[in-house]
């Protein structure tokens, strides 16, 4: 499914600055990401399916890596895990970090480690643009959450934050109208989510919440289908977005 979205532009892998970057730099993530796989017919994707996720994303936007170094809190010795891997860019499109949810061995779901997620790079301000925002944007957390969204809703813009400390941080493109903030159901998606409608108010931009049935966007998805999920956000969306519901 093509989306116009722009790829990534990676830091110069040549440069004596990339050569000699620690763990952790948009240097380190950009050669996480350039050595990762497509997500079509990988263990990335049976995860996805199993969380609901159908649509096809961007290969700029979620990758798969089979052997992903992993160490919990205590390893010695790190573990290659395979894991979804995710591009964290800026405004411009230039990849900042990358984002690795670490899977089972058969995909069904994540790994059974004490942290099966993790960030590396710069976070702040940044996001995993799952599409290219026009006139309006949807923002959230997590990206199974953001996918289940656009699992609903194809043809809205969706980016995902990371966490809710995030969130509020994010970035705001020009040329934004509409920004609907898709909050997880705890106190500190409501806190975040009031922080970003704060900012975008002041930058003149229009601001709905949309809240989720149950305690996010994906539990909505998979406990009741795309077609609920699309009902559920028809009643939440402004009267300009509703034909974006329609597939």
């Amino acid at each position: 499914m093509h989306l116009g979205r722009p790829q990534p532009v990676l830091p110069d892998a040549n440069s004596p600055r990339s050569r000699k970057s620690p763990s952790g730099t948009p240097a380190a993530a950009a050669r996480l990401f350039a050595a990762s796989l497509p997500l079509a017919g990988s263990l990335a994707e049976v995860y996805l399916r199993t969380r609901g996720v159908t649509q096809a994303v961007p290969s700029a936007t979620l990758r798969f890596h089979p052997k992903c170094w992993h160490r919990d809190e205590g390893q010695t010795k790190p573990v290659p895990r395979p894991a979804l891997i995710a591009a964290v860019t800026d405004g411009v499109g230039a990849l900042q970090g990358v984002h690795r949810t670490w899977l089972a061995p058969d995909g069904q779901d994540k790994a059974a480690v004490d942290t099966p997620r993790r960030a590396m790079g710069y976070l702040l301000g940044n996001a995993v643009r799952i599409a290219h925002a026009d006139q309006a944007l949807v923002l959230g957390e997590g990206i199974e959450t953001m996918l289940s969204v656009r699992e609903a809703a194809p043809s809205l813009p969706v980016w995902a934050a990371l966490s809710s400390g995030h969130l509020g941080a994010v970035l705001l493109p020009d040329g934004l109208q509409r920004l609907y903030i898709a909050i997880d159901r705890d106190p500190a998606g409501h806190r975040a989510a009031e922080r970003l409608t704060a900012r975008a108010t002041e930058a003149g931009i229009a601001v709905r919440v949309l809240e989720p049935r149950l305690r996010d966007f994906n539990d909505d998805l998979r406990a009741h289908g795309a077609k609920a999920l699309r009902q559920h956000l028809a009643q939440q969306i402004d009267l300009e977005d509703q034909h974006r519901l329609t597939i």
